[in-house]
């Protein structure tokens, strides 16, 4: 069985047209195991609940940003060793420095071709 079969996904975007991109490329390269939550906080009840193996979120979200997701998560002995993709329009050093100092494992700027996406995951689980 392929990975790409195995793979559980939570994208996490408070605005549909950019999760529903993701979503999109993610169906394209065959993965059919994508959740999704709006928010930060929803995520956290999301994966408290469900056994998921890549979260890809969004930076730039009301409440609770991309990086203070990952930092719960990282805090969080059920959730800490889940892959990371961070997803931002503003892919400036402080923000992929703490990523990084937080645990991201990969991190992907806006917007982005699926080719480019599908790397990016790829470089975290290995090869779909």
């Amino acid at each position: 069985m392929a990975l790409r079969d195995q793979l559980r996904i939570l994208v996490v975007d408070d605005m549909s047209t950019s999760r529903g991109l993701i979503m999109q490329a993610l169906d394209a390269m065959g993965i059919r195991q994508v959740g999704y939550a709006i928010d930060g906080p929803g995520a956290l009840e999301v994966l408290g609940k469900t056994p998921i193996h890549l979260v890809i979120s969004d930076y730039n979200m009301p409440g609770m940003d991309g990086l203070q997701l990952l930092r719960a998560m990282r805090t969080n002995a059920r959730t800490k060793g889940l892959g990371f993709i961070l997803i931002t329009g503003r892919a400036d050093r402080d923000v992929i420095e703490t990523g990084k100092r937080l645990g991201m494992n990969n991190f992907i700027k806006k917007p982005f071709e699926p080719q480019e996406l599908k790397a990016c995951i790829e470089a975290v689980v290995g090869r779909l």
